[in-house]
């Protein structure tokens, strides 16, 4: 997943070297997200070459200092320094104005090279430069029309067509009608984009000034007002705050970890909107692809709930490892308020129960992680409330077009609530008039916005790339959401007070399992060498064996497999030899005695089992000690997923740190 993050500083002073340090720091905070190179691009302060005579030249001034370069942020610093001493750069000039754009590429056109890097320039000059989260489905046909216009190709990326065009745009209205605005040259180049995208265009052409836009990626805008700001106001009208002409400093990034350092006050961009930055005055436009004017629309800031140091890894290594340790906390804060008096009270929910238990079905729609929680949450969904539930991915959902009635309620469950194929799949959905609920971690995200009604997960943020403690407060969030919708049921009750009970007590008995932590890494060890692991679970746990391999391909970078163990007969069973590590998951459920059954028959075919039962249950798995057995606290089988994720989280988190994979968290 690609990184942006853009400064502009208005009427108040800022050297250079200042304005370069907060565009690294801005590009540290997205370090998380993974990234093969990176780049950045800022105002020089001497005149134009002159080689150029001013009728020639395309614009006032020298160009941009653009930089670019492979591997880690580090490697760019380095460069950047090294590069502004060879060119006399002065770094203690100070400008009162200044705009600069910053990047991290994860390569998907082009491998990763500066050439490749962002920011994507229009050429000599640098009269465009763009930087790009997301991808142009048509570039070829836009590539193959501006080259048969005279402009040539440097890099292999998607995102060069881009600057090039507005170039064409720019040139084009030059030509034809004098003026035009920096707004105007976005609009139509966005009139001809195609894909998913989130961009910040930068230009000569229009000192100190910034256009942001997106559709269907993440972009955030953060406002510092410098004199008198209020952050404990809840919202700002971003107008008023911004023509005031008062000292400001304005940041955009695709997410709020890297502005929340410089500001708590934000805006998240919806899609089509463009944000216009100029003369410290923020315009915000809503582009519309059938109408050649857009129209003004008026925001507000919300105030960012997030403190400094969630974004640090405290005495942590990292932030996967972190945020597995904080899991009984999160996991307090996702029921805080919520269960009172062997109650559940979801506020999100509560004007739309009546809806959702009149439904037809409960289509639950997700991508990776969040589609595994959803997994895990169906049994009991359909057990507590009696509706039957469906399973969908959301690319798969939207690649067969398959059916969503109005009758249908529609659960889109996304971590940072901007997940682009769950909200294209929310789209659809909306389009057809199903009931839409929300499950997601991030309050104000669009998929918070769009969807009819929802539960915040409330799991605090989550900066490593691989989601661990989300996907435990995403279970439980829709255990509470199975419980309210079923709390009109008699013959339920029992059940739903046991895993009320069960609920209460997570906690601490997500506290003794953190415990496993050293067995965890001795088992990480020893499985370091190994090319590929199986993930047998069946029930409660199906979804567990496939969040463990998704995490071991994730993290550990290992091939990894999560299975259906009522499915091992049926063609996994030949794989089975005393070199390919197997997990079984047999925690106490009503398929217990069948996940004994598995483990005999691997065993049979000298398996080199690892399996994880419940406390005192190690003879009953494995009588003949021959497996490594891993004993977890039980809870109510429904809630045991959350149990017994943690040691696959803390034995993925251990091969990474000890295979040195660079970390991307």
């Amino acid at each position: 997943m690609c990184g942006i993050f853009a400064y502009l500083n208005y009427n108040v002073s800022r050297e250079r070297r200042y304005i370069l340090e907060v565009l690294f720091n801005g590009l540290r905070r997205l370090e998380y997200r993974g990234y093969d190179s990176s780049g950045i691009a800022l105002d020089a302060d001497g005149p134009a070459p002159s080689s150029a005579s001013p009728s020639d030249a395309p614009y006032a001034g020298a160009p941009p200092l653009v930089f670019r370069q492979e591997g880690k942020i580090e490697n760019l610093v380095r460069s950047v320094y090294s590069d502004v001493d060879e060119k006399d750069v002065n770094l203690d000039a100070a400008f009162s104005v200044h705009a600069g754009i910053a990047h991290t590429r994860w390569a998907t056109h082009g491998v990763p090279a500066p050439r490749n890097s962002h920011p994507q320039s229009s050429g000599a000059g640098d009269e465009f430069l763009v930087v790009h989260n997301g991808i142009i489905t048509n570039y070829e046909v836009l590539k193959e029309t501006l080259t048969r216009h005279g402009f040539t190709f440097e890099s292999d990326t998607d995102t060069e067509v881009i600057p090039k065009l507005a170039k064409f745009v720019f040139d084009k209205s030059h030509d034809e009608e004098g003026d035009v605005t920096f707004s105007q040259v976005v609009m139509e180049v966005m009139r001809q984009l195609e894909g998913a995208y989130a961009l910040i265009f930068k230009s000569p052409h229009y000192p100190n000034e910034l256009i942001a836009c997106k559709r269907g990626s993440t972009l955030i805008l953060g406002v510092n007002e410098l004199s008198g700001q209020q952050n404990g106001k809840p919202f700002h009208d971003v107008k008023a705050l911004t023509t005031n002409g008062k000292p400001k400093e304005l940041f955009f990034s695709s997410d709020l970890f890297a502005i929340v350092e410089h500001t708590k006050n934000y805006l998240a961009l919806e899609d089509n909107e463009i944000v216009h930055i100029k003369d410290g005055s923020v315009s915000i436009l809503k582009f519309d692809p059938h109408k050649e004017k857009p129209a003004f629309v008026q925001r507000a800031l919300s105030v960012l709930e997030m403190e400094v140091e969630q974004i640090k890894k405290g005495s942590y290594d990292h932030f996967m490892q972190k945020e597995i340790h904080e899991q009984p906390h999160s996991l307090t804060t996702t029921m805080r308020g919520r269960l009172k008096d062997g109650e559940v009270l979801l506020g999100g929910l509560k004007e739309h129960l009546k809806t959702i238990r009149r439904c037809r079905r409960v289509v639950f729609i997700g991508c990776g992680t969040s589609y595994n929680a959803a997994l895990a949450a169906r049994p009991f969904v359909e057990e507590l409330t009696g509706i039957p539930v469906t399973m969908e991915v959301a690319s798969d959902l939207l690649d067969r077009q398959g059916p969503i009635y109005r009758e249908d309620t529609a659960v889109f469950v996304s971590q940072s609530g901007e997940t682009a194929d769950t909200l294209l799949a929310l789209d659809y959905a909306l389009e057809n008039g199903a009931l839409c609920v929300g499950i997601t971690n991030t309050v104000g995200s669009t998929l918070s916005r769009k969807t009819h009604c929802g539960v915040h997960i409330n799991a605090g943020c989550e900066i490593g790339v691989a989601s661990t403690k989300a996907y435990t407060s995403q279970i439980v969030a829709m255990a509470m959401m199975a419980l309210a919708i079923g709390s009109d049921q008699i013959s339920t009750q029992a059940r739903r007070n046991d895993i009320i009970s069960g609920l209460t007590g997570l906690p601490s008995c997500v506290s003794e399992v953190l415990k496993l932590d050293v067995e965890m890494k001795e088992l990480a060890s020893s499985l370091i060498d190994s090319e590929s692991l199986l993930v047998f679970g069946r029930g409660f746990n199906y979804a567990t064996a496939l969040e463990g391999a998704l995490k071991v391909k994730e993290v550990a970078l290992m091939h990894s497999e999560g299975m259906l163990a009522g499915e091992m007969k049926h063609g996994p069973l030949a794989l089975v030899d005393e070199n390919l590590p197997i997990i079984v998951i047999a925690t106490r459920d009503a398929c217990f005695s069948k996940q004994q059954s598995v483990i005999q028959q691997l065993l049979s075919r000298k398996g080199r089992l690892i399996v994880m039962c419940s406390k005192g249950d190690a003879s009953a798995v494995c009588s003949n000690g021959s497996c490594r057995v891993i004993e977890v606290p039980g809870v109510a089988d429904c809630l045991q997923p959350v149990i017994n994720i943690i040691p696959l989280q803390f034995s993925v988190d251990s091969m990474w740190t000890n295979q040195g994979i660079w970390r991307r968290a």
